[in-house]
């Protein structure tokens, strides 16, 4: 039994109240609106209807956690996992024409990232409205305006510029489209803003929520790919984020041997039932079937082989292209949550991939990853899996890459050190290149959604792979989607589509 709040319980609870026979009781659909939502339980009513947009289910919708959304948009346009087609007919062709940088404004994955943020933005909104209307306490206002920041930032990484506003009063067709850097600027100021009024608290009620530490780990990630947003670098404003961020006192999870773990050492600890609050910033909760769902591991692994090991069919979808996987040292204990070879149930799972998509890949073709094994409750559509939005690795890593990009590369050498050593490997014999810094962020944040941001920021993400050859330079935003274009006459796609 898990032993974390979590607001979608407290939204359940507080209209569970409603059937209690207590004389005292506070029966909150009696009370005004005002009332309501400037009360602490209410605030965190507005609050849930927000964080409820985070956690991945079906139709798109979520941040990471189940397919066809934000999570499989942004990973698999990048180069660490894809999902051919099978020559036995077995999944659509979305998947490899995102790897292959051949997607389309029509795309439904592209349509259904833009209805999820956009319903998420409407969400937010609604919640400070709310939360300002009823007077409630500014740190209640500032985790509403925090989390707009968050769905803003999304948005302004794979569209560029974007419909923009604050005000649910206002018709599809009248949304202006603003700037890239102009909406670069309204983050920074929101989150600025903001930040200071936010709780210090970690863990219990604020696992999985915007607590200060979180805002500044966003505010970290909003200055890091600045450059990319503006055409301005801000890598000293990220390694203040950071600083301010690492008062909240976090530190590298242990990553040594343990029998207890399915993949043998405590690392695969981060991507279990509970992320441990040593290492984890921001997740997502997940109870497979009533909050979100977590189907990485199902989704990878194929039917005789999940069947084996957990007792239901995988799906016999996601792979890792060879060049990721050949990356890693054999000593790298990251390297354990790779399969290939022969596998439980008779299956055995090759390095050599042909053909994405015609005629496509053959049905044991491609190396699975079991990153994320499930953990109870679990079964064929997904597994309780918590996901980590962010962690500190990816952040000490953001500062030696900060101090490198700022000519300190004497300074950068503990930070990544510290993260090659708890996987196993020796320190650098050298001062880190931004290449070193590149490759360490693929290793260590594989999966977790940051590689394509990653690949643009270091300017890998137009170079040719296995399947395609170079991309052109409009690849590096996503087209906006043309229902959109369809239903709001000021918008102007992006150049190349």
């Amino acid at each position: 039994m898990r032993t974390q709040t979590i607001l979608i319980a407290l939204f359940l609870n507080l209209f569970l109240l409603q059937g209690c026979t207590d004389v005292g009781e506070r029966v909150y659909d009696k009370y005004p609106a005002d009332e309501f939502y400037g009360s602490p339980e209410g605030a965190d009513v507005a609050l849930a209807g927000v964080y409820s947009q985070i956690g991945g289910n079906w139709g798109g919708v979520g941040y990471a956690g189940a397919d066809n959304g934000w999570y499989d948009l942004n990973s698999m346009s990048a180069d660490e996992q894809v999902i051919p087609h099978r020559t036995t007919g077995d999944w659509q062709l979305d998947f490899a024409r995102l790897y292959k940088h051949e997607w389309l404004p029509t795309d439904f994955i592209i349509n259904n990232t833009w209805n999820w943020l956009y319903e998420s933005v409407f969400s937010a909104n609604l919640a400070v409205e709310q939360l300002e209307n009823s007077g409630a306490e500014q740190a209640k206002v500032a985790e509403a305006k925090i989390l707009r920041a968050f769905f803003y930032y999304l948005l302004m990484d794979d569209f560029g510029n974007v419909p923009f506003y604050t005000e649910n009063n206002i018709t599809v067709e009248e949304l202006p489209q603003i700037e890239r850097a102009e909406l670069y600027d309204f983050i920074v100021s929101e989150i600025t803003e903001n930040v200071e009024d936010l709780p210090t608290t970690k863990g219990g009620s604020f696992y999985g929520r915007f607590n200060r530490w979180a805002a500044y780990a966003l505010l970290a990630k909003v200055y890091m790919n600045a450059e990319v947003y503006t055409g301005v670098p801000q890598y000293a404003e990220a390694l203040e984020a950071i600083e301010m961020l690492e008062q909240g006192g976090f530190s590298l999870h242990p990553g040594g041997a343990s029998e207890s773990s399915p993949l043998g050492y405590r690392y695969y600890e981060l991507f279990g039932d509970t992320m441990p609050e040593d290492e984890t910033i921001l997740a997502i909760f997940v109870e497979a079937n009533i909050v979100s769902r977590n189907i990485f591991t199902v989704r990878s692994l194929s039917g005789p082989h999940a069947q084996a090991l957990f007792g239901y069919n995988g799906w016999n979808g996601t792979i890792v292209p060879t060049a990721f996987y050949e990356k890693y040292s054999d000593n790298d204990i990251r390297k354990q949550q790779f399969l290939v070879g022969q596998q439980p149930g008779g299956v055995t799972y090759s390095t050599q991939v042909l053909s994405l998509d015609n005629p496509g890949a053959a049905p044991f073709a491609g190396v699975r990853n079991i990153k994320f094994y499930p953990v109870p409750p679990m079964d064929g559509g997904g597994a309780s899996n918590d996901f980590p939005i962010y962690r500190y690795a990816d952040f000490l890593l953001m500062k030696a890459e900060s101090h490198v990009r700022l000519g300190n590369a004497g300074q950068a050498k503990p930070f990544i050190d510290a993260v090659r050593q708890r996987a196993g490997l020796e320190p650098l014999a050298s001062n880190p290149t931004l290449e070193d810094i590149y490759l360490e962020r693929g290793f260590e944040l594989n999966w977790e959604g940051h590689r394509r941001q990653d690949m643009i920021r270091f300017n890998t993400f137009l170079e040719p792979n296995d399947f395609r050859g170079a991309s052109q330079e409009f690849r590096k935003l996503f087209p906006i989607p043309t229902s959109a274009l369809n239903a709001n006459p000021n918008l102007q796609q992006n150049p190349g589509y």
